[in-house]
C-alpha cells in the first residue's frame, strides 16, 4: 500500500493530523475508508472545495475506500460562521441541492483510463440517519457526551458570542451533527478517517472523540490548509464573484481564465496543490516560472489541467480556443455562440439596440477608450480591430455580415483590451 502522506505533504495538502505517525501506520496497513463531507449550502460547489477534492482524489488513488458524504441534515442547520447566522434554506431546496452536488463531485472520482480497480465511492446523505433521531435522543444519546466549555472554543462559535450577532443554538448544535455523522460511518461503513478544511477542525476532533466515547475505537482526522491569495482576499473570488465548478454558474472560459489569470506569487503557490503531475513535472513548471515570469507557464498549467478535470476535453479546447480567437491568433467564427458569449461576457460587453452605432462609438461605449476622439487616433494608428480584422475608417457602421453567432461583435484595441458588442432584440 502507498504511503500516501508523503504525497499529501509534498503536495501542502496537510495542515493538521490528530497522530501522523499512527494514521502513517494505519494507511499502510491495508485499504482504510475514509469520508469527506460536503454541505450543500449553495446548488453548486466553488473552486475553494477543489482542496477536499484533491484530498480524495490522492488517497483513492493510493488504495482506499472514499466515502463522500453530502450534508442533507446539517445543510439544513449550517456551520457557524465568524461573522454572521447563516440563512436557513427551505428542505426542498436543500434536497435539490443534494443531489446537484452529488452528481457533480462523481466524476472526480471516476477511474482514469488504465487505472481500473480504483475503489468505487460512497455517496450518503447524513439526513438519512440525523432524521431519525428524536430531540430526546439528541440530548441523551449524543448530548451527553459534549461538554459545552470545548464546544465553546471553537474558533467560530467564540468570534460570534464576542459579536452583537451572537449565535444561536441551531448553529452552536451543528458540531453534535458532525461529529454523529463520523459515529455512523465508522457502525456502517467502517470509517476510520475524515478529512475537512482546517477551519473544520474542531468539528473532526469531536467526532474523534464521540467515536472514542460511544464505540471505545481509535479513528484519525486530516484537515486540509485554507488556500489563500497573497493579496490577503478569499481564494476563489474573481471580479465576477465566486468561481464555481457548474458551467452555467461559472463558464468554463472564465473558469479557465480565472487560473490563467492568477498572480506569479499564488500560481506558484497553488501548483502542488492543485496539480497531480509528478513531482519533477512541478518542480520544472516552478523553475520555468520563475526564471521567465513572462511565459505563465504555472498559470497555465494549472488552467489547463484543472478545467479539464472539471469541464472535460471538449471544453478546455474551446477555452483554449476563445483566448486565441479574442486576440487573434484564431478564427473567431470557428467558435460556438455560447463560448463566444461567455468569453466575451468575461471580458465585458455592452447591447446594441435600434441602429449600429459606428465602430469610433462603440469602442467609446464598450470602455476601450475614453472619447471619440481617443477612438479616431487609435483607428489612424492601427490599433483598432473589428473580429480581428484592422479597422481603417472610424466612422463605418458594422454591416450584416459582420456580427458572429450569437449575435456579437469582438472589438479590440492593441493586442490585449477586447470587449465584445451584442445585438439587442430591437437592432435592425
Amino acid at each position: 500500500m502507498t504511503d500516501v502522506i508523503d504525497e499529501l505533504h509534498r503536495r501542502e495538502l496537510i495542515a493538521q493530523t490528530t497522530d501522523e505517525d499512527a494514521l502513517r501506520a494505519h494507511l499502510a496497513a491495508g485499504p482504510v475508508t475514509y469520508y469527506c463531507g460536503f454541505d450543500p449550502t449553495a446548488a453548486s460547489l466553488h473552486v475553494g472545495h477543489l482542496v477536499q477534492l484533491m484530498l480524495l482524489r490522492a488517497l483513492q488513488r493510493a488504495g482506499h475506500q472514499p466515502i463522500v458524504l453530502v450534508g442533507g441534515a446539517t445543510g439544513l442547520i449550517g456551520d457557524p460562521r465568524p461573522t454572521a447566522e447563516r440563512q436557513l434554506n427551505d428542505r426542498d431546496t436543500v434536497s435539490g441541492w443534494v443531489d446537484s452536488i452529488r452528481r457533480q463531485i462523481a466524476p472526480f472520482l471516476e477511474a482514469p483510463a488504465g487505472r481500473d480497480g480504483l475503489r468505487a465511492p460512497v455517496y450518503v446523505d447524513n439526513l438519512d440517519w440525523t432524521s431519525q433521531l428524536s430531540a430526546i435522543d439528541l440530548l441523551r444519546d449524543l448530548g451527553k457526551h459534549f461538554r459545552v466549555g470545548r464546544m465553546l472554543a471553537k474558533e467560530a462559535v467564540s468570534a460570534r458570542l464576542n459579536s452583537e450577532a451572537g449565535i444561536s443554538y441551531t448553529e452552536f448544535s451543528y458540531q453534535i451533527l458532525q461529529a454523529n455523522d463520523f459515529r455512523e460511518l465508522h457502525r456502517r461503513h467502517g470509517c476510520t478517517l475524515q478529512s475537512g478544511g482546517s477551519d473544520q477542525w474542531g468539528n473532526l476532533t469531536a467526532g474523534i472523540d464521540l467515536v472514542r466515547r460511544t464505540e471505545g475505537a481509535t479513528v484519525h482526522a486530516l484537515s486540509t490548509p485554507l488556500v489563500k491569495k497573497s493579496d490577503g482576499q478569499k481564494f476563489g473570488k474573481s471580479e465576477g464573484g465566486t468561481v464555481w465548478l457548474d458551467p452555467a454558474l461559472t463558464s468554463p472560459y472564465a473558469f479557465f481564465q480565472f487560473w490563467l489569470n492568477a498572480d506569479d506569487a499564488d500560481a506558484l503557490s497553488w501548483l502542488p496543490q492543485f496539480s497531480e503531475r509528478p513531482a519533477e513535472d512541478v518542480a520544472a513548471l516552478v523553475a520555468e516560472s520563475t526564471e521567465r515570469p513572462a511565459s505563465r507557464a504555472a498559470q497555465r498549467a494549472l488552467a489547463e489541467e484543472l478545467t479539464l478535470l472539471v469541464h472535460g476535453p471538449e471544453e478546455l479546447r474551446q477555452a483554449e480556443a476563445a483566448g486565441r480567437a479574442l486576440f487573434g491568433r484564431d478564427d473567431l467564427s470557428a467558435l460556438g455562440a455560447q463560448t463566444l458569449g461567455a468569453a466575451l461576457q468575461e471580458a465585458g460587453s455592452v447591447t446594441v439596440d435600434g441602429d449600429v452605432p459606428t465602430v469610433a462609438q462603440l469602442m467609446q461605449q464598450t470602455g476601450l477608450v475614453g472619447s471619440l476622439s481617443e477612438a479616431r487616433r487609435t483607428v489612424k494608428e492601427g490599433g483598432a480591430y473589428l473580429n480581428n480584422e484592422r479597422v481603417t475608417d472610424a466612422d463605418a457602421v458594422p454591416g450584416e455580415d459582420a456580427w458572429l453567432p450569437g449575435g456579437w461583435l469582438v472589438l479590440r484595441r492593441g493586442k490585449r483590451s477586447v470587449a465584445g458588442v451584442q445585438r439587442g432584440p430591437s437592432a435592425p
